[in-house]
């Protein structure tokens, strides 16, 4: 009988549709992979054999992921060197079944996964009876024999098959999902859709868009069409295959038996699912298809192959792997490689032979990121699996100076694995490296479980510092594994540390864990002895004014920048080195493009368009308000501001009398009343009021109908308290009014219809000569209110605030991960009113939830691979490397799969003269000089005269100030002058400046030059 026959194997229709699917926990990973993979993963068994690093580093992100259950199977006892990379394994538990002692805590990371032991015996394999009841098996370091032996059984059952090693800086991956595997989203990117402005009746069928955006459609893509006027057979049709012909035109077949195209139309690009054939290993060996991960190394795949194969062949014969950086034995794994690949390389032949008893976690992490959503995928039918073969090395890792077959020999230290690939040698020097890191959330966690695998910072004069001001989630438990349910509210960087300290008690008093962010404010505390107390920096931040204020100080500290971001299945890694490459801020992706306010205002055609309409909805009603309220009542000369600025006074004094005043809710039915007033104003009588001013059958300059294009005619909404939309943007709209004045909220329905339609609501009679915006450049019409003369009249009806003495309105702060506090339930509400004003199609509340919160979409397994990624150029970094094309930058997206390596980009240079310099340069001056002395140097040393000389946001000198200042500046001290101008004294913990200076050649031409640096 099976040992995990009471998992069962649920896969029908049912399972799926009943699937639970916890949102706060699961929040970011649903933006990756949607409700249904979701619930697809949550009735899906895996089984894992095999508990090295590799092991478990998939089993952990496949728990994180939500998958139905977890089976493992590794009955061998735990070894030393089994801790160089099994992050769950202890020192007391050497001796103990691998499985035993990993699965209670790789059971603590998801409590919707429960995590089993398929128990053994010391020498027992897997064998086909235990693994029926799984849908998906994965073999880890299995011999190959074993490797055919259960692929041949499950290829023919329908069960998903991977098998996956590490081998030093090797890594070797196969994937069989059998005959016919459906894939339901090759790419998992949001579908396409455009408007058109023409659908030609041909054999051809051309469909030319709208000249504002490409279509971004590819030849072979599926489209369907809707609101097409006059073809309206195309409107829900089944999906077209369209071939592309221009930017803006592509043809969707034969559409001559169609009616006559007279106007509009949204094309939508259809997911079509793809059936891919598997190939079994015992058939693939032979004829494989390899998957490339670095496009530089062409020939790579085809020698590991050859290579991977030769290693079983000799363990089988062996019984043993080679030992590390042993020539005997390197010779055989060649010899027997060739015969299966005469062409195959033997350098790397041999490197593989010399590495194949190490384990080291950066490769770990990279093979085990990647396994992990090729389980995914096998589970959730969601992204293209790879095919079929990969093979992975990273051999610019090894130090310059290469190990030898004596310093690679196992010590009986937990750093052996490791060891055996760089040596003793280079395993002090990763001891006593000294690393500070930004951030600990995602990629932090995984980032210092690396290094504590790594042993870095382990040695007497190695240190760690991490910092991040943020406290922990509940979301944050999905992907950022060190955290725990216990730890909710704790401090990131704090729980971080003590929990790598416990998986490697070497850190213990290594890793110094603070929550002062980074940033101007507090470069007391980064300052010039701190970075001098450090080897180099890595990046763990999801923003990009941090990125940027990090890569600024370690330019100009001189230090080593490792940068990474995720998105999704995308990733990224670059490496910023001093006097080699560029840096972070060196080139940036293009800012995103904002919609128009005229757009968002009055013309919406896209729910993104509403979404952010109602987000600032959200911000007048509920935020803004209070505040200015909170403000009168607390700043003596409030309105005097105010009335300075008269444009805007009417309305802000408007709204703090009606806030404060007129109406002010006394009771919760109040705050219902109001709710139902604005609902009236903004889906009724605003829509009146613009078809008033624009009518449905108007018509350009040109005498083009206005309401055609991008331009959607609304229509009003007639309020209904039976629509359930309807009464969501009630209730939440009157509980948030509730919590600005303090009173108790209800979410009885029925008490809300029963309000809500009882309200007498005013009769609304469109104005005249109300102007609306058309155009980004056309001013925006002012908001209507009092006349700017009635201002003091305005001000004269509020309340003194003496007499209001402590009483304050809470402005609300939007949360989007409280699902109780009504926020998100709002926007969602307002935005799809909105949206049903414009016909536009409604977005429910996930989607709106990260559109108006700006999640972005996370995954565990991205992050692990990412920073695996990193670490490998840690390594590198740790050497000392000073070659350009030692590194490497990295983008990688496991949807597809696809993987992009390229070195780094060369610092630009810049010349003055005959001198090259690049923005690693400076200008030093040591003990506080003079400003002239440092005019004169330049004109000494490098023939340029000073023109302008600037420190910060103060310019101190320049050559047309006149004589007197000229005469009484330049003898200054340099921190005298700055002192001077700026009329701040410098900080105590300020030792330097940075100054920027004009200057310019013999010729009076304009030169550039490095920065000055000026001790004080």
């Amino acid at each position: 009988m099976s040992a995990s026959s009471n998992l069962g194997n649920t896969t029908g229709k049912m399972d799926v549709d009943e699937a639970a699917i916890d949102e706060g926990l699961y929040s970011r990973q649903l933006y990756v992979l949607g409700h249904e993979a979701m619930k697809r993963m949550a009735v899906s068994n895996v089984l894992i054999v095999g508990l090295h690093g590799l092991g478990v580093e998939i089993a952990k992100n496949v728990v994180l992921a939500g998958v139905k259950s977890v089976t493992v199977f590794d009955p061998e006892p735990v070894q030393i060197q089994d801790l160089s990379t099994q992050f769950f394994l202890r020192e007391e538990d050497v001796g103990k079944s691998r499985a035993e002692a990993t699965v209670p805590r790789l059971a603590e990371l998801n409590a919707y996964v429960p995590v089993r032991n398929l128990g053994g015996r010391p020498g027992q394999d897997i064998t086909i009876d235990l693994i029926s009841d799984f849908q998906v098996v994965v073999l880890c370091g299995a011999s190959y024999s074993k490797q055919l032996e259960i692929n041949d059984w499950t290829h023919k059952n329908g069960v998903h098959f991977i098998a996956a090693e590490t081998r030093g800086l090797f890594g070797s991956v196969f994937n069989d999902f059998g005959p016919k595997f459906t894939c339901v989203d090759p790419t998992g990117e949001q579908p396409l859709t455009g408007m058109i402005v023409s659908v030609e009746k041909d054999k051809e069928g051309l469909v030319t868009c709208l000249d504002e955006t490409r279509h971004g459609l590819e030849d072979g893509d599926f489209v369907t069409f809707s609101e097409v006027q006059g073809m309206t057979e195309l409107n829900g049709c089944e999906p077209r295959k369209i071939s592309v012909k221009g930017p803006y035109t592509f043809t969707i077949g034969d559409t001559t038996n169609l009616g006559d195209y007279k106007a509009g139309g949204i094309f939508t690009q259809v997911k079509m699912p793809k059936i891919i054939d598997f190939k079994p290993l015992r058939e693939s060996r032979t004829n494989p298809e390899f998957f490339f991960t670095d496009f530089a190394k062409f020939d790579r795949p085809a020698t590991l192959h050859a290579g991977f194969q030769a290693l079983a062949e000799f363990r089988e014969k062996n019984g043993r792997f080679p030992r590390p950086r042993n020539g005997e034995d390197a010779a055989a794994i060649v010899q027997i490689a060739k015969q299966l690949d005469a062409d195959a390389d033997e350098k790397v032949l041999t490197e593989l032979s010399y590495q194949a008893s190490g384990d080291i976690s950066p490769v770990v992490a990279v093979i085990g990121g990647f396994v992990a959503q090729e389980v995914l995928k096998a589970c959730s039918a969601k992204f293209h699996p790879m095919i079929q073969h990969m093979y992975f090395d990273s051999l610019e890792s090894l130090p310059d100076e290469l190990p030898s077959e004596a310093d690679c020999q196992p010590l009986g230290s937990r750093y052996d694995g490791q060891i055996a690939v760089f040596g003793k040698k280079f395993q002090d020097k990763i001891a006593n490296h000294r690393q500070f890191l930004v951030g600990s959330g995602a990629i932090g966690c995984e980032m210092l479980k690396n290094w504590s695998m790594l042993g870095l910072a382990t040695g007497p004069n190695g240190v760690i510092h991490v910092t991040d001001l943020d406290t922990i989630e509940k979301s944050n438990l999905n992907r950022q594994f060190l955290f725990r349910a216990k730890d909710l509210g704790s401090f990131k960087a704090e729980v971080a540390a003590a929990a790598v300290a416990d998986m490697n008690p070497d850190l213990k008093g290594k890793i110094l864990a603070r929550q002062d962010p980074v940033g101007a404010y507090t470069e007391d505390v980064y300052s010039a002895e701190f970075f001098a107390g450090v080897d180099g920096v890595t990046n763990a931040l999801d923003n990009i004014n941090a990125r940027l204020y990090m890569d600024m100080r370690c330019v100009f500290y001189r230090k080593p920048l490792l940068e990474s971001g995720t998105l999704g299945t995308k990733g990224n890694t670059q490496v910023i080195i001093p006097d080699l490459t560029e840096s972070y801020a060196s080139s940036q992706d293009p800012p995103e493009k904002e919609t128009p306010s005229c757009t968002v205002k009055n013309f919406p055609n896209a729910i993104q368009h509403t979404i952010e309409w109602s987000r600032s909805l959200f911000t007048n009603l509920f935020i803004t308000p209070p505040q200015s309220v909170n403000s009168y009542l607390s700043e003596p000369n409030y309105l005097e501001s105010a009335m300075k600025y008269s444009g805007q006074a009417t309305e802000q004094i408007g709204q703090i009398l009606s806030y404060l005043v007129t109406n002010k809710p006394l009771t919760f039915e109040e705050c219902i009343i109001w709710a139902r007033l604005q609902f009236e104003e903004k889906y009724n009588n605003e829509i009146r009021q613009l078809l008033f001013s624009l009518p449905k059958d108007a018509v350009t300059s040109t005498g083009q109908p206005f309401w055609s294009g991008p331009k959607r005619a609304p229509d009003p909404l007639t309020f209904n308290s039976s629509d359930p939309t309807h009464l969501q943007f009630i209730i939440a709209a009157a509980n948030l009014r509730a919590f600005n004045y303090g009173l108790r909220g209800e979410t009885d329905p029925a008490y809300f219809r029963k309000v809500a339609d009882s309200v007498i609501v005013p009769e609304f009679t469109p104005r005249s000569g109300v102007k609306v915006q058309i155009n980004e450049n056309d001013p925006a019409p002012q908001a209507g209110g009092a006349d700017a003369d009635d201002v003091p009249d305005l001000a004269a009806k509020l309340p003194p605030p003496s007499s209001l003495a402590g009483y304050r309105l809470n402005p609300v702060e939007f949360e989007k991960d409280d699902d109780t506090n009504h926020h998100i339930d709002f926007v969602t509400a307002a935005s799809n009113l909105r949206a049903m004003n414009y016909n536009i199609p409604v977005a429910d509340r996930h989607t709106t939830k990260q559109i108006a919160g700006k999640i972005i979409p996370a995954i565990a397994t991205t992050t692990a691979l990412v920073t695996g990624l990193v670490c490998l150029e840690l390594y590198k970094v740790i050497d000392g490397k000073r070659k350009l094309e030692s590194y490497k930058n990295g983008f990688v997206n496991l949807a597809l799969p696809f993987f992009g390596f390229s070195e780094p980009i060369a610092a630009a240079k810049n010349k003055y003269g005959t001198t090259e310099w690049t923005l690693w340069d400076r200008f030093e001056f040591k003990n506080d000089p003079t400003l002239k002395e440092i005019v004169d140097w330049f004109r000494e040393t490098h023939k340029l005269d000073v023109t302008m000389v600037s420190q910060g946001v103060s310019m101190l000198w320049s050559s047309f100030v006149g004589k007197k200042k000229s005469e009484e500046r330049l003898p200054m001290k340099f921190s005298k002058l700055v002192e001077t101008v700026s009329k701040k004294p410098i900080p105590s913990h300020v030792k330097h400046l940075t100054v920027e200076v004009m200057v310019s050649d013999e010729e009076g031409e304009d030169v550039e030059v490095p920065f000055i640096v000026v001790h004080i």
